[in-house]
């Protein structure tokens, strides 16, 4: 697959991980873009819009600030508060853009994540 056919993540945690979500967005075929350093999250909004992003998953320990930041500004579909992989994946059916969860960087959520996109928008 092409580069610019794969879906493209970005993400953004309050501490600056998100390197195993960004495993498990690879692991699914997608390009994950991590954003670096503290309060990251804060600039998800800014660096999807700039990526042309397919979606984008801020982390936090209330797991909106950075989700409604974005969503605030660009007029994206947002769910936050999430604190399951399955709650990711209803919100993704649902045609959400940013999703914002607790902290949970785990490859798994990425890998999900990324499969549901696919599978529903290029599958």
């Amino acid at each position: 697959m092409e580069n610019e056919n794969k879906v493209k993540v970005v993400i953004g945690d309050r501490l600056g991980k998100g390197q195993n979500v960004a495993k498990g967005v690879e692991a699914a075929g997608g390009i994950a873009i991590v954003i670096p350093g503290p309060g990251a999250d804060m600039r998800l909004g800014d660096v999807m819009n700039k990526e042309n992003a397919d979606f984008g998953i801020s982390f936090c320990g209330s797991g909106g600030a950075g989700a409604l930041q974005a969503a605030n500004k660009y007029k994206w579909p947002v769910e936050f508060g999430l604190r399951s992989i399955d709650s990711g994946i209803t919100a993704i059916r649902a045609g959400k853009k940013v999703v914002g969860f607790g902290f949970m960087d785990v490859e798994e959520l990425g890998r999900r994540l990324t499969e549901e996109y696919i599978k529903l928008n290029r599958g």
